[in-house]
Protein backbone atom coordinates (compact mmCIF):
# COMPACT_ATOMS: atom_id res chain seq x y z
CA UNK A 1 0.00 0.00 0.00
CA UNK A 2 1.63 3.38 -1.23
CA UNK A 3 1.69 6.78 1.11
CA UNK A 4 -1.36 8.04 -0.98
CA UNK A 5 -3.56 5.13 -0.25
CA UNK A 6 -2.70 5.42 3.64
CA UNK A 7 -3.77 8.80 3.14
CA UNK A 8 -6.89 8.66 1.70
CA UNK A 9 -8.00 5.53 4.50
CA UNK A 10 -7.45 7.87 6.81
CA UNK A 11 -9.36 10.30 5.53
CA UNK A 12 -12.15 8.54 4.95
CA UNK A 13 -12.22 6.67 8.32
CA UNK A 14 -12.09 10.22 9.84
CA UNK A 15 -14.91 11.57 7.70
CA UNK A 16 -17.21 8.44 8.39
CA UNK A 17 -16.65 8.49 12.26
CA UNK A 18 -16.99 12.54 12.00
CA UNK A 19 -20.60 11.49 10.09
CA UNK A 20 -21.60 8.93 13.41
CA UNK A 21 -20.70 10.88 15.30
CA UNK A 22 -23.50 13.95 13.97
CA UNK A 23 -25.69 11.47 13.77
CA UNK A 24 -25.17 10.13 17.33
CA UNK A 25 -24.92 6.36 16.17
CA UNK A 26 -21.86 6.33 17.84
CA UNK A 27 -20.62 8.25 20.78
CA UNK A 28 -17.52 10.21 21.09
CA UNK A 29 -15.76 7.50 22.99
CA UNK A 30 -16.76 5.05 20.63
CA UNK A 31 -15.77 6.96 17.54
CA UNK A 32 -12.16 7.43 19.27
CA UNK A 33 -11.99 3.97 19.60
CA UNK A 34 -13.01 3.34 15.97
CA UNK A 35 -10.31 5.83 14.96
CA UNK A 36 -7.49 4.53 17.32
CA UNK A 37 -8.48 0.75 16.40
CA UNK A 38 -8.32 2.26 12.31
CA UNK A 39 -4.74 3.78 12.83
CA UNK A 40 -3.57 0.17 14.54
CA UNK A 41 -4.76 -1.56 11.39
CA UNK A 42 -3.69 0.77 8.66
CA UNK A 43 0.12 0.49 10.52
CA UNK A 44 -0.03 -3.48 10.55
CA UNK A 45 -0.95 -3.31 6.73
CA UNK A 46 1.77 -0.98 6.31
CA UNK A 47 4.21 -3.36 7.81
CA UNK A 48 3.14 -6.27 6.30
CA UNK A 49 3.94 -4.63 2.94
CA UNK A 50 6.71 -3.14 3.94
CA UNK A 51 7.88 -6.33 4.66
CA UNK A 52 6.47 -8.08 1.87
CA UNK A 53 8.52 -6.10 -0.45
CA UNK A 54 11.70 -6.68 1.07
CA UNK A 55 11.11 -10.16 1.22
CA UNK A 56 10.21 -9.58 -2.91
CA UNK A 57 13.49 -8.05 -3.74
CA UNK A 58 15.63 -10.31 -1.64
CA UNK A 59 14.48 -13.47 -3.46
CA UNK A 60 14.57 -11.69 -6.78
CA UNK A 61 17.99 -11.19 -8.76
CA UNK A 62 19.30 -8.02 -7.58
CA UNK A 63 19.97 -6.58 -11.27
CA UNK A 64 18.18 -7.89 -14.35
CA UNK A 65 20.23 -8.36 -17.79
CA UNK A 66 19.39 -5.37 -20.05
CA UNK A 67 18.58 -6.14 -23.69
CA UNK A 68 21.94 -5.61 -26.03
CA UNK A 69 21.73 -2.61 -27.72
CA UNK A 70 23.42 -2.15 -30.74
CA UNK A 71 25.83 0.41 -29.81
CA UNK A 72 26.79 -2.11 -26.96
CA UNK A 73 27.14 -4.68 -29.29
CA UNK A 74 30.04 -2.65 -31.72
CA UNK A 75 31.66 -1.81 -29.35
CA UNK A 76 31.90 -5.24 -27.84
CA UNK A 77 33.02 -6.50 -31.11
CA UNK A 78 35.66 -3.82 -30.76
CA UNK A 79 37.19 -4.88 -27.53
CA UNK A 80 37.08 -8.44 -28.87
CA UNK A 81 38.57 -7.53 -32.11
CA UNK A 82 41.29 -5.45 -30.46
CA UNK A 83 42.08 -8.03 -28.06
CA UNK A 84 42.55 -10.35 -31.02
CA UNK A 85 45.33 -8.29 -32.22
CA UNK A 86 47.26 -7.83 -29.01
CA UNK A 87 47.52 -11.66 -28.96
CA UNK A 88 48.56 -11.73 -32.21
CA UNK A 89 51.32 -8.83 -31.69
CA UNK A 90 52.64 -10.84 -28.70
CA UNK A 91 52.38 -14.46 -30.31
CA UNK A 92 54.40 -12.77 -33.04
CA UNK A 93 57.29 -11.46 -30.66
CA UNK A 94 57.06 -14.60 -29.09
CA UNK A 95 57.96 -16.53 -32.25
CA UNK A 96 60.63 -13.97 -33.25
CA UNK A 97 62.33 -14.18 -30.20
CA UNK A 98 62.71 -18.14 -30.01
CA UNK A 99 63.89 -17.99 -34.11
CA UNK A 100 66.43 -15.23 -33.14
CA UNK A 101 67.36 -15.93 -29.15
CA UNK A 102 66.04 -19.64 -28.07
CA UNK A 103 67.00 -21.53 -30.88
CA UNK A 104 70.45 -20.37 -32.14
CA UNK A 105 71.56 -20.67 -28.19
CA UNK A 106 70.27 -24.26 -28.03
CA UNK A 107 72.32 -24.96 -31.24
CA UNK A 108 75.65 -23.47 -29.59
CA UNK A 109 75.45 -25.60 -26.47
CA UNK A 110 74.36 -28.81 -28.53
CA UNK A 111 77.39 -28.43 -30.89
CA UNK A 112 79.01 -27.70 -27.92
CA UNK A 113 78.39 -30.73 -26.16
CA UNK A 114 78.91 -32.62 -29.18
CA UNK A 115 82.48 -31.04 -29.55
CA UNK A 116 83.09 -31.86 -25.69
CA UNK A 117 81.58 -35.67 -26.42
CA UNK A 118 83.84 -36.03 -29.68
CA UNK A 119 86.96 -34.68 -27.98
CA UNK A 120 86.36 -37.32 -25.01
CA UNK A 121 85.70 -39.83 -27.23
CA UNK A 122 89.05 -39.39 -29.18
CA UNK A 123 86.83 -38.96 -32.22
CA UNK A 124 87.73 -34.80 -33.19
CA UNK A 125 87.79 -36.11 -36.97
CA UNK A 126 84.21 -35.54 -36.94
CA UNK A 127 84.38 -31.78 -36.05
CA UNK A 128 86.60 -31.07 -39.32
CA UNK A 129 84.55 -30.39 -42.85
CA UNK A 130 86.16 -33.25 -44.61
CA UNK A 131 86.77 -33.42 -48.62
CA UNK A 132 84.81 -34.63 -51.82
CA UNK A 133 86.17 -38.09 -52.75
CA UNK A 134 86.71 -37.70 -55.95
CA UNK A 135 87.69 -34.32 -56.74
CA UNK A 136 90.40 -33.58 -59.11
CA UNK A 137 92.05 -30.58 -60.21
CA UNK A 138 93.86 -31.39 -63.48
CA UNK A 139 93.79 -29.43 -66.64
CA UNK A 140 92.77 -30.85 -69.93
CA UNK A 141 92.58 -29.44 -73.59
CA UNK A 142 89.29 -28.41 -74.88
CA UNK A 143 88.96 -30.84 -77.46
CA UNK A 144 89.20 -33.86 -74.65
CA UNK A 145 87.15 -32.30 -71.93
CA UNK A 146 84.06 -33.16 -71.50
CA UNK A 147 81.37 -32.04 -69.13
CA UNK A 148 79.53 -35.33 -68.50
CA UNK A 149 82.93 -37.87 -68.12
CA UNK A 150 83.60 -39.28 -64.83
CA UNK A 151 86.56 -39.22 -63.44
CA UNK A 152 86.47 -43.61 -63.85
CA UNK A 153 85.95 -42.67 -67.27
CA UNK A 154 88.76 -39.71 -67.91
CA UNK A 155 90.95 -41.84 -65.77
CA UNK A 156 90.63 -44.85 -68.54
CA UNK A 157 90.21 -42.78 -71.62
CA UNK A 158 94.45 -41.69 -70.67
CA UNK A 159 95.20 -45.08 -70.08
CA UNK A 160 94.12 -45.91 -73.61
CA UNK A 161 95.67 -42.66 -74.91
CA UNK A 162 99.18 -43.25 -73.13
CA UNK A 163 99.47 -47.38 -74.26
CA UNK A 164 98.52 -46.46 -77.94
CA UNK A 165 100.96 -44.05 -77.86
CA UNK A 166 104.10 -46.09 -76.34
CA UNK A 167 104.20 -44.38 -73.04
CA UNK A 168 104.69 -46.76 -69.80
CA UNK A 169 101.97 -46.68 -67.45
CA UNK A 170 103.06 -45.53 -63.97
CA UNK A 171 102.35 -48.14 -61.68
CA UNK A 172 101.98 -46.45 -58.09
CA UNK A 173 104.03 -47.62 -55.37
CA UNK A 174 102.52 -48.80 -52.57
CA UNK A 175 103.87 -46.55 -49.33
CA UNK A 176 105.25 -49.21 -46.85
CA UNK A 177 103.54 -48.64 -43.67
CA UNK A 178 105.53 -48.14 -40.83
CA UNK A 179 105.56 -50.70 -38.05
CA UNK A 180 106.73 -49.13 -34.51
CA UNK A 181 108.73 -51.87 -32.59
CA UNK A 182 109.13 -50.52 -28.70
CA UNK A 183 111.76 -52.13 -26.54
CA UNK A 184 110.59 -54.89 -24.45
CA UNK A 185 109.56 -53.87 -21.41
CA UNK A 186 111.98 -53.86 -18.21
CA UNK A 187 112.11 -55.69 -15.29
CA UNK A 188 110.40 -53.81 -12.44
CA UNK A 189 113.49 -54.61 -9.91
CA UNK A 190 115.84 -52.94 -12.54
CA UNK A 191 117.64 -50.34 -12.04
CA UNK A 192 116.87 -46.89 -13.26
CA UNK A 193 113.15 -47.94 -14.09
CA UNK A 194 110.55 -45.84 -14.37
CA UNK A 195 106.47 -46.27 -14.81
CA UNK A 196 104.65 -44.00 -17.45
CA UNK A 197 101.12 -44.03 -17.09
CA UNK A 198 98.82 -42.07 -20.55
CA UNK A 199 95.75 -40.81 -19.65
CA UNK A 200 93.87 -40.62 -23.19
CA UNK A 201 91.09 -38.71 -24.25
CA UNK A 202 88.96 -41.66 -24.71
CA UNK A 203 89.05 -42.15 -20.79
CA UNK A 204 91.26 -45.13 -20.69
CA UNK A 205 94.92 -45.33 -19.20
CA UNK A 206 97.56 -47.19 -19.95
CA UNK A 207 100.35 -48.00 -18.70
CA UNK A 208 104.25 -48.86 -19.40
CA UNK A 209 107.60 -49.67 -18.09
CA UNK A 210 110.60 -47.99 -19.33
CA UNK A 211 114.19 -46.88 -18.83
CA UNK A 212 115.67 -43.50 -17.54
CA UNK A 213 118.01 -43.86 -20.52
CA UNK A 214 115.86 -44.02 -23.51
CA UNK A 215 114.97 -41.38 -25.78
CA UNK A 216 111.93 -39.69 -24.86
CA UNK A 217 110.87 -40.32 -28.80
CA UNK A 218 109.94 -43.42 -27.62
CA UNK A 219 106.69 -42.00 -25.35
CA UNK A 220 105.50 -40.67 -29.24
CA UNK A 221 106.24 -44.22 -30.46
CA UNK A 222 104.25 -45.71 -27.57
CA UNK A 223 101.27 -42.75 -28.47
CA UNK A 224 100.94 -43.00 -31.97
CA UNK A 225 100.63 -47.27 -31.26
CA UNK A 226 98.54 -46.48 -29.14
CA UNK A 227 95.98 -44.50 -31.64
CA UNK A 228 97.13 -41.13 -30.79
CA UNK A 229 99.36 -39.94 -33.95
CA UNK A 230 101.90 -37.38 -33.16
CA UNK A 231 100.75 -35.11 -35.87
CA UNK A 232 97.11 -33.83 -33.73
CA UNK A 233 97.97 -35.05 -29.99
CA UNK A 234 100.93 -34.38 -27.54
CA UNK A 235 102.19 -34.70 -24.31
CA UNK A 236 101.75 -32.90 -21.42
CA UNK A 237 102.50 -32.95 -17.65
CA UNK A 238 99.90 -33.77 -15.47
CA UNK A 239 101.02 -30.48 -12.83
CA UNK A 240 102.05 -28.14 -13.47
CA UNK A 241 100.91 -28.30 -17.14
CA UNK A 242 102.80 -28.16 -19.66
CA UNK A 243 104.05 -29.50 -23.33
CA UNK A 244 106.98 -32.57 -22.03
CA UNK A 245 110.50 -32.21 -23.71
CA UNK A 246 110.94 -34.63 -26.44
CA UNK A 247 113.63 -35.06 -29.08
CA UNK A 248 116.00 -37.47 -30.44
CA UNK A 249 119.18 -36.60 -28.32
CA UNK A 250 116.79 -36.00 -24.60
CA UNK A 251 116.48 -38.93 -22.66
CA UNK A 252 113.32 -39.67 -20.11
CA UNK A 253 115.97 -38.59 -17.42
CA UNK A 254 116.55 -35.22 -19.08
CA UNK A 255 112.68 -34.61 -20.24
CA UNK A 256 112.48 -34.43 -16.47
CA UNK A 257 110.70 -37.96 -15.73
CA UNK A 258 112.85 -38.99 -12.78
CA UNK A 259 109.72 -41.14 -10.92
CA UNK A 260 106.79 -43.04 -11.83
CA UNK A 261 104.95 -40.43 -13.81
CA UNK A 262 100.97 -39.39 -15.40
CA UNK A 263 100.81 -38.08 -18.42
CA UNK A 264 98.08 -36.98 -20.65
CA UNK A 265 97.32 -37.03 -24.10
CA UNK A 266 96.28 -33.76 -25.44
CA UNK A 267 95.43 -32.44 -28.54
CA UNK A 268 97.56 -30.17 -30.39
CA UNK A 269 95.99 -26.36 -30.43
CA UNK A 270 95.85 -25.76 -34.21
CA UNK A 271 96.56 -22.05 -33.76
CA UNK A 272 100.12 -22.94 -32.46
CA UNK A 273 101.08 -26.18 -35.25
Amino acid sequence: MSNRNAVVFCVVLAGFCFISWKRSIIGVKDALMLAGRGLILLAICTLMIYIFQRLKSFFSPVCRELPASPLHESTRLKQEQARINQQNKHSEKTSDYAEAVIKPRQNSLHEQKMERYHRMTGETWKLTQGFTVGDETETHDDDDLDINETPIQRAKRRRRLQTAAGVPIQQEVPKQKMVIVLPDEPQPDTAGVVKIALRCPSGRTIHRRFLKTWSSLLLLDWMKKSGYPPAIYTLCTSYPRKPLLMAEDVNLEDAGILMDTVLNVEEKDPSTT
